[in-house]
């Protein structure tokens, strides 16, 4: 009967290690198909057939087996949000071949703004309740509830039913009816605010893309430079949260002023 020595089954630990992966520098890849496909909540078959079109890198292989990393899982996500932005897997292809990834670039950018403050969960109404509640019946009810419809106030999800994203703006709504203040008006007002807004949003991507993404593309920006990236997103979130409605504010407070500036004119000139 054969002894080995020690220095032998240290050898034989070190080629097992070596083909396992174990006590070498190892890349991070360490997720089976199975294990990525939980990760990202999508199938094993979806996520083949992203690695067959050239949307997902392919994996790192190891003793006949593919692992995955945070860089599969991380684009297994972009494909998903981009999906969700109404993009069919040929326009991703694009999009993702795009030397400067504009696209997530402001997919990130999107996320890092702050979502709409909202006073309450969904809720769900029916068209008899909206009647009732905001006081309105026949056309009127069907123009007014039409022009929240575009404004993305309410969303019809059928039998006469309509959901309510954000509840708080139905709260409104019947405070300015309990007020007299026509309801038509106040719509007509908030759809002047919406056509203003969007500009005002307009400039902010015009922001991001030219004076954020335009420069790190000139400048062929390396990987190791993607924090930098990432640091000037972050900075855009405090203004695109306070900046807007700081100057609405300040803006608002001026068109009071003014207008009771104007009032105590005209009592002015009535009593003299």
């Amino acid at each position: 009967m054969s002894h080995l020595d020690p220095g032998s089954h240290a050898q034989a630990r070190e080629r097992s290690a070596h083909a396992s992966g174990v006590g070498t520098e190892r890349s991070g890849n360490d997720l089976t198909v199975e294990q990525l496909a939980f990760e990202t909540g999508m199938s094993v078959r979806n996520i083949r057939s992203h690695q067959a079109r050239g949307l997902l890198a392919p994996p790192e292989v190891r003793a006949r087996v593919g692992y995955y990393g945070a860089e599969h899982v991380a684009q297994l996500r972009l494909i998903r949000d981009l999906q969700d932005e109404g993009f069919n897997l040929n326009g991703i292809k694009r999009l993702l071949d795009d030397p400067p990834r504009t696209a997530e670039r402001l997919l990130r950018f999107k996320h890092a703004v702050p979502a709409p403050v909202d006073s309450g969960s969904v809720q769900t109404v029916t068209h008899a309740e909206l009647a009732d509640r905001l006081r309105i019946d026949g056309a009127a009810a069907q123009d007014l509830l039409a022009r929240a419809r575009d404004l993305g106030l309410l969303v019809p999800v059928g039998d006469d039913r309509y959901e309510l994203p954000s509840p708080g703006f139905l709260a409104a709504a019947e405070e300015v009816v309990r007020r007299g203040i026509p309801l038509q008006a106040a719509i007509a007002v908030i759809e002047k605010l919406d056509r203003h807004g969007d500009e005002v949003a307009r400039q902010f991507v015009r922001l991001f893309l030219e004076e954020v993404c335009q420069p790190f593309h000139e400048a062929d920006m390396s990987q190791s430079r993607r924090a930098e990236l990432e640091e000037a997103t972050e900075r855009l979130r405090p203004l695109v949260s306070q900046a807007v409605p700081a100057i609405f504010l300040r803006r608002l407070s001026a068109r009071i002023e003014a207008a009771l500036a104007e009032i105590a004119e005209r009592l002015a000139e009535a009593s003299g």
